[in-house]
């Protein structure tokens, strides 16, 4: 079923092409504001093993089945204290945070304009925090780094992916890619 939907999504939105980000927000768990600012979301990356042997024309690098590397994420604000968002994610403890990114969209037949909602949702620790550098008639550009631990995207309220390293979940497109590994571990 999910499967099914996924490809009907697809389909609608094919002709749809992204033009650019129009804003994005940063909220902690889901309700308190923290700011606007520029975020580099996690890398999923595979991690691989490298096999070889009788058969093989050398090495070949194989990615472990929804296993993913360890995430990071940065949140860059342009000041410490506006709103309190930096130093607040400073603190050393879990942090859920909100993206919420306001996208615009190009309609190629319709040769319209419109926008998606996109929703980015991490579970993390933070890793370092960087107050800045001060210079006169500029901001001073307040850096924040954690440890990823949860990441999810959505569009529109349409689920696309889920990993959740804690609870062995690694789902894109509606498929869990660890299912069969939990149920051999008999979770």
């Amino acid at each position: 079923m999910a499967e099914g939907r996924a490809q009907e999504q697809e389909a609608i939105m094919s002709t749809k092409q992204p033009a650019a980000t129009i804003n994005l927000e940063v909220y902690e768990d889901s309700i308190n504001f923290l700011g606007v600012a520029k975020v580099t979301l996690p890398s999923i990356i595979f991690p691989t093993v490298s096999i070889s042997g009788a058969g093989m024309m050398g090495n070949m690098d194989v990615p472990l089945l929804g296993m993913v590397d360890a995430m990071s994420a940065t949140i860059d604000f342009l000041d410490a204290n506006h709103n309190g968002g930096a130093v607040k994610l400073a603190e050393p403890r879990k942090h859920q945070l909100d993206m919420r990114v306001a996208t615009e969209y190009w309609d190629v037949e319709e040769a319209e304009v419109g926008s998606w909602a996109d929703k980015y949702v991490m579970i993390c620790h933070p890793k370092s925090f960087a107050p800045g550098t001060f210079t006169p008639m500029s901001a001073p550009g307040v850096s924040n780094e954690f440890a990823v631990y949860y990441f999810a995207g959505y569009r529109d309220g349409a689920q696309l992916w889920e990993i959740d390293k804690r609870n062995m979940k690694c789902v894109i497109n509606g498929v869990d890619y660890m299912a069969n590994v939990r149920k051999a571990l008999g979770k």
